[in-house]
């Protein structure tokens, strides 16, 4: 009996840990994946980083990504270049403490703006070679209709 009552309060756990029914669902789809566990801090963009030592190393963090980046939605369309640096190296256990509780000290040769990856998008950049090709693509040549 009590491992029933260990198993639906967990139940009930998750499905409140998420903000209801709708949020878990919401949760489940999104990654395939539901965990509750402490909530560590929010970044500038509104990802929300947790950690429970009760799973095993390397799942025992992670971050639930925003549904708004920049004013768009981006409910499906995840990246993990959403992760800013400094909660890159705790996500990735480089170093124990988060950058809400230690910092990471300035630097003058680290970029000042995230930049998210763009590769595989429309907003992608594509450079315009100008060179001419060495290579030509033959073309059937045009027969007159009479």
């Amino acid at each position: 009996m009590a491992e029933y009552v260990h198993i639906v309060r967990r139940a009930v756990g998750q499905i409140t840990g998420h903000g209801g029914v709708k949020g878990f669902l919401l949760q489940l789809f999104r990654v395939n994946d539901v965990k509750t566990g402490a909530l560590v801090g929010v970044d500038k963009y509104g990802n929300k980083y947790y950690e429970d030592n009760q799973y095993f190393f390397g799942r025992h963090r992670w971050v639930i990504y925003t549904t708004e980046m920049n004013g768009k939605k981006t409910l499906w369309d995840v990246d993990g270049s959403m992760v800013p640096a400094e909660w890159h190296r705790w996500l990735h256990c480089m170093t124990d403490d988060p950058p809400t509780t230690h910092p990471p000290e300035p630097k003058k040769f680290l970029a000042k703006v995230h930049q998210f990856n763009l590769s595989g998008t429309s907003s992608c950049y594509v450079p315009f070679s100008t060179t001419s090709k060495k290579i030509h693509e033959w073309v059937p040549p045009k027969v007159s209709q009479q």
